[in-house]
């Protein structure tokens, strides 16, 4: 069976699929921000439609409405006239997405505590028994159907009086409803005069969108409505609220706690989540669901404009600042989103994410990843990637379907993602094995050419024995920079000629101090100190040989542009990086018996190569290995930044070689910043670094500039970025 010839490659696809399949469970937060990805993009594309007729209005305290009545805060006589006149349009409820925790300062009473003490009195003896503008209000607010918010926090005061009480049906939903340790509430006066009291917390999702929000919260054991939800109860005039949990009558959870099902308000049944929320399907901003409370206040709204709708008080003023971000807009007023989820419950509209959803997902990616594994080896590229094309497509197709037709929201950006990284693996390990069984058809022909004698095998032939030993040894990687480029201005005689003229000195320079080139590799040559002979300053030589090679560049260069210039061509500077380690590695004979290489391997030999690769991000010629500098004794290095070894605990530093023509301080300013590496805070490093940048030459700039774009980066998105560059062996 063609089976049992591929084992490594259905392992490879067996692990792969384990692997994606066990990253959804544990679903980080990348994994969530994908599918959240997919689920704004399903409403940008098939936004819910603005209603004819508002059921909601929202009473906005708008530009136009601080301009006539005042600055906020209001005085609340005026929110008491608000109330009255919103009532007597016939709101069916009123609700304020406005906090009222201190007294009104504008009451004379108030007023009276800031006036000098001989003023103070006469003022006071004038005001009498009048009453407070928090009593206006309060009187006001008991006189209709009033609905006042609090905001739930991780700290605070105990909870007023609640005006409505929770039933529940099956098991109980406090262990999955959002808890909270206090709250911030209203005036006493106004939190007992209202008739109902909800919650305006939002529960944001860590890019700051709102995508779901609660219909209950809870305080200990204490349920807490949102205003949302004491809106419509009110309107309603009902008394309570009924949670219907898992194991209810009527619920199917085979007997496990598995949260809230549906919150009963009055007489409409909501379907929420397991802990009480609710995916909105939003509308895009509509300006026909907002009456100004200018108009309000001075009775020039269109009569019975109020009549059985709900009104919400609140602001779109931006200077203050209650604006949030949905999937539609990036700053919409909060009391619009509150006025949408009333929208949402009133017209029964259903967006969902089922239970269900991550196990149809799991079975998505492995069940289509078998098939696609077991058909790919055996056709071509081309149809490869079309049959890839068609399963990723039909992947989105039916997420999005299943959300425009049944408004269940499945994630199809990881399944997809999966097989097409499936995809890529399974065509990239064809096209390899293809190769590998090219590559073995010329080697064996190889078998009949005699290996060139070297003089050392002639004088010690059991150098042709096979075998290897485990030292440590200073390891230097050294490429030339954006060689793609410079070939193609090259013919390949120049281009052998250029490549010659470079390895020449570069190799003496290695050779001259001690060290062992283990190989060439186009416009690249490994090296490494302290083998076959011992070198007990293996390090230190390798550091000189860096700087000797990169002084010798500027010679160099010289030479080529003037040949250039001489053929009427222009030569771009040639520019080298080298990467230096130190570490155990395997050196010995490395190969067949037929042919084989005085070579090493090891971990410490990739890291090297990773230091060259990551000289083109910092913008340096050199860097050196923590080990390195340790072992040269750090003598004329500087601290650069710190990294990770993928695979490897702990962070290791990582040094370059301070420049000659540096200002005096340079190295302690560049030590400083170094230290505050670690830092996250922008003010400590961001100091440091600019104070090493006006010590250091021009030809640093490149470094620091990467440095600032990093650092700067892990500040804006704490929690979100690595604090250190990640490199892989």
């Amino acid at each position: 069976m063609r089976f049992l010839g591929r084992p490594v490659y259905y392992l490879a696809v067996a692990v792969f699929l384990a692997g994606a399949a066990l990253l959804r469970v544990a679903d980080p937060f990348p994994v969530q921000a994908i599918r959240l990805l997919a689920f704004d993009l399903y409403q940008r594309m098939a936004p819910a439609e603005a209603l004819p007729e508002h059921p909601v209005l929202i009473v906005d305290i708008d530009e136009a409405s601080l301009k006539a009545v005042g600055q906020w805060p209001w005085p609340r006589t005026v929110l008491a006239d608000l109330a009255r006149k919103l009532a007597e349009a016939g709101a069916a409820s009123i609700a304020f997405d406005v906090l009222f925790s201190e007294p009104d300062q504008s009451s004379p009473e108030e007023a009276v505590k800031r006036l000098p003490p001989e003023q103070a009195t006469l003022v006071a003896a004038s005001i009498g028994d009048a009453p407070t503008h928090d009593r206006v209000f309060a009187d006001a607010l008991a006189a209709t159907p009033s609905v006042l918010g609090l905001s739930l926090s991780g700290s605070g005061a105990p909870l007023p009086p609640l005006k409505a009480g929770f039933a529940t049906a099956g098991d109980d939903p406090r262990p999955f409803i959002a808890n909270f340790a206090g709250a911030i509430a209203n005036v006493p006066v106004l939190d007992e005069a209202a008739k109902g009291i909800g919650s305006i917390n939002w529960l944001q999702d860590r890019d700051q969108i709102v995508r779901r929000v609660p219909l209950v919260f809870r305080v200990g054991d204490a349920l807490v409505p949102s205003l949302a939800a004491e809106a419509l109860r009110v309107a309603q005039d009902a008394g309570s609220y009924i949670l219907k949990g898992s194991n209810a009558s009527g619920e199917a959870a085979f007997g496990r706690e598995t949260g809230l099902n549906h919150v009963r308000i009055g007489a409409l049944v909501v379907p929420t989540d397991a802990d009480g929320a609710i995916w909105l399907r939003f509308r895009p901003s509509d300006p026909e669901g907002f009456v100004s409370a200018k108009d309000v206040l001075d009775g020039s709204i269109p009569a019975h404009l109020m009549e059985g709708r709900i009104a919400l008080v609140g602001t779109s003023a931006a200077g203050l600042l209650d604006l949030r971000a949905t999937p539609l807009d990036s700053a919409v007023p909060g009391v619009e989103i509150h006025a949408q989820v009333i929208e949402h419950i009133l017209t029964g509209r259903s967006l969902t994410r089922p239970d269900f959803s991550s196990g149809v997902e799991i079975a998505v990616i492995v069940g289509l990843g078998l098939l696609l594994a077991l058909i790919l080896p055996h056709v071509s590229a081309v149809a490869a990637a079309i049959l890839g094309a068609l399963a990723v497509g039909g992947i989105l197709v039916g997420g999005f379907l299943a959300y425009l037709r049944l408004g269940l929201l499945f994630d199809p950006f990881y399944p997809a993602l999966a097989i097409i990284l499936l995809v890529i693996g399974s065509v990239l390990y064809t096209f390899r094995q293809a190769e590998r069984a090219r590559a073995g058809i010329r080697r064996a022909f190889q078998h009949y050419v005699a290996p060139a004698v070297v003089d050392e095998i002639i004088a010690d032939p059991s150098r042709l024995e096979l075998g290897g030993e485990m030292r440590e040894l200073t390891l230097l990687f050294c490429d030339v920079r954006n060689f793609t480029t410079l070939a193609e201005g090259m013919s390949a005689t120049e281009l052998t000629g250029f490549i010659n003229e470079l390895m020449a000195p570069l190799s003496e320079i290695i050779l001259n101090h001690r060290g062992t080139i283990d190989k060439y590799m186009g416009d690249a040559v490994m090296a490494f100190w302290n083998a076959p002979l011992d070198d007990p300053d293996h390090a230190r030589h390798a550091l000189e040989a860096a700087e000797a090679m990169m002084a010798a560049m500027a010679g160099l260069n010289a030479g080529w542009q003037r040949a250039a210039a001489e053929r009427g061509r222009a030569m771009p500077e040639v520019r080298i990086g080298i990467g230096i380690n130190t570490g155990a590695c395997c050196v010995g004979n490395l190969g067949t018996a037929q042919r084989f290489d005085y070579s090493a391997i090891g971990d410490e030999v990739n890291i090297a190569s990773r230091l060259e690769q990551l000289t083109k991000d910092y913008g340096l010629g050199i860097i050196v290995g923590e080990a390195t500098a340790r072992a040269a004794g750090k003598v004329g290095l500087v601290e650069i930044d710190r990294i990770q070894v993928r695979g490897r605990s702990g962070i290791s530093r990582i040094f370059t070689l301070a420049p000659p023509d540096a200002e005096p301080d340079f190295a302690e300013a560049q030590r400083a910043f170094a230290a505050a590496l670690p830092e996250l805070d922008p003010s400590i490093w961001r100091s440091a670094l600019y104070r090493a940048k006006s010590a250091a030459p021009a030809r640093f700039a490149g470094y620091y500039h990467f440095m600032l774009e990093r650092l700067s980066a892990r500040g804006v998105f704490e929690g979100q970025s690595a604090p250190h560059i990640t490199i892989d062996l």
